[in-house]
């Protein structure tokens, strides 16, 4: 180990920086939020700087650097773009026994500074020993997409119980079995997700029982419209936390990938006329795994509350006191959209946009005509590639005519994505006889002109078959 990692207490130190620019004004704001009582030393100062300064963040001295600035200072930073400068800066900090940082410059340093992801209070740091900072950059930047903003606040919830914890469980065994349980179950989750109040009783309750028992919960999760790299922070967290997943048909197979290894996962897809559980059994299953203690992930394709009877699920957890969370997903309207490049608005075609399912509970497809064949509109048709036939017609029945630009987008944001841009009148041909399967939808209006120009995804180009981007 080349360096000995450490936290220094800042608050009210004094430390310096030595520089004006760019780089130095990086350095200051990380000081001052550590809460430093900081001196900048520079002839002249970048306008960033130049704020705090009027903002009486700091105290300045507009003069060269002077060995005589280093005196009673807790810490130095070096960050001149003159290299001896620089040098006087870190001699001088070592012949008084002070740390001193170089920017950049390893050599002349003291100690380094690391890369930062700030939760704080929990704070990590990362280092490569000054030798390979894109290195440390990238892994910084995965880390920073697995810890949620939330986990500041789970860790000084932690800090404000533990005293009591330690007095109301003896036991360190007990005590350490205890805590997991809070910050691996409901009560992290509650915490991450901004429902302070909830957490507190839940884990006044589990003190007092002092069993540590875990309560269940639900979360509602939008898996997008199937490529991974458009989940939310969120849904990711939530799927590597649950321990039972019930997912549809709509998700794509390489999203349960991410999912805990060893979380039970249960298929509850429907399609038309086929549904392997009717939506009252999938309800009662939530329910019932929730009431054992189980975390539950219901996935769902898209967006839980578009077309995805989030609502009716809901609904029926609320009615049986079951904690639940609803994680919003890139709806599959927008994904199609946008990685067919079809705007579903555009100031000079379509003011607006409405999304309707092609086909209603009891198989009709009686829709809103007057309302859905209106100009300047665009139309998105969720579950209609069974009744596009029937949907083309009704739509040139209605008023819409016939040669009105419409699209069918099958897999959308996938490498195995097809994008069929047609007519009303020859869509339904089009799409028999390019044999388009569901997952797809359909877009209708004048924004489908667009596509040809705007089109920047090409699967072919992307990679291999079968794999998500």
């Amino acid at each position: 180990m080349d360096y000995f990692p450490v936290f220094l207490r800042l608050q009210s130190q004094p430390c310096l920086v030595v520089g004006g620019g760019e780089v130095a004004l990086r350095k200051v704001r990380l000081l001052l939020g550590a809460g430093a009582m900081l001196t900048v030393v520079a002839p002249t100062l970048c306008p960033g700087m130049a704020e705090c300064v009027a903002q009486a963040k700091l105290r300045y001295l507009a003069e060269p650097f002077d060995a005589r600035h280093v005196l009673g200072m807790r810490l130095v930073v070096a960050a001149t773009n003159q290299l001896e400068v620089n040098r006087q800066v870190a001699s001088a900090a070592e012949a008084m026994n002070i740390w001193a940082n170089v920017v950049d410059n390893p050599e002349l340093s003291s100690y380094i500074t690391p890369a930062i992801i700030d939760r704080s209070p929990l704070v990590i740091a990362l280092s490569s020993g000054g030798g390979a900072p894109v290195l440390v950059r990238l892994l910084r930047a995965r880390l920073e997409s697995l810890i949620p903003a939330g986990w500041g606040l789970v860790a000084r919830f932690a800090a404000q119980f533990r005293q009591r914890v330690r007095e109301r469980i003896q036991d360190s065994s007990a005590r350490k079995a205890f805590w997991e349980s809070v910050l691996q179950g409901q009560i992290a989750e509650d915490l991450i997700a901004g429902n302070q109040q909830r957490a507190t009783t839940a884990m006044e309750h589990q003190l007092d029982a002092q069993d540590g028992a875990v309560q269940g919960a639900v979360y509602l999760v939008g898996a997008g419209p199937g490529n991974p790299d458009l989940l939310t922070f969120r849904a990711l967290h939530l799927m590597q936390q649950a321990d039972v997943v019930l997912y549809d048909r709509l998700v794509a197979a390489p999203l349960l990938e991410w999912v805990r290894r060893d979380a039970q996962r249960i298929f509850v897809g429907k399609t038309r006329g086929n549904h392997a559980l009717s939506q009252e059994d999938i309800n009662a299953l939530m329910v019932r795994l929730a009431q054992e203690g189980k975390r539950v992930l219901r996935l769902k394709g898209g967006d839980p509350f578009i077309f995805g009877r989030g609502g009716e699920e809901i609904e029926t957890l609320a009615q049986h006191g079951i904690p639940f969370e609803v994680v919003p997903g890139v709806t599959a309207a927008s994904g199609a959209a946008a990685y067919a490049g079809i705007p579903l608005t555009h100031r000079d075609y379509a003011q607006s946009v409405t999304f309707v399912t092609g086909h209603r509970q009891d198989g009709s497809i009686s829709l809103d005509w007057p309302m859905l064949v209106r100009p300047r509109q665009t139309v998105v048709v969720y579950m209609g590639v069974s009744t596009v036939r029937a949907l083309c017609s009704a739509f040139i029945e209605h008023g819409r005519a016939g040669d009105c630009p419409a699209a069918m987008v099958e897999r959308a944001t996938t490498l195995h994505q097809r994008v069929i841009i047609s007519t009303l009148d020859q869509l339904a041909d089009q799409a028999e006889l390019q044999k388009i399967e569901s997952p797809a939808l359909m877009i209708i209006g004048d924004v489908v002109k667009l596509a040809g120009k705007l089109a920047w995804f090409n699967p072919r180009e992307a990679g291999e078959p079968d794999t998500i981007i």
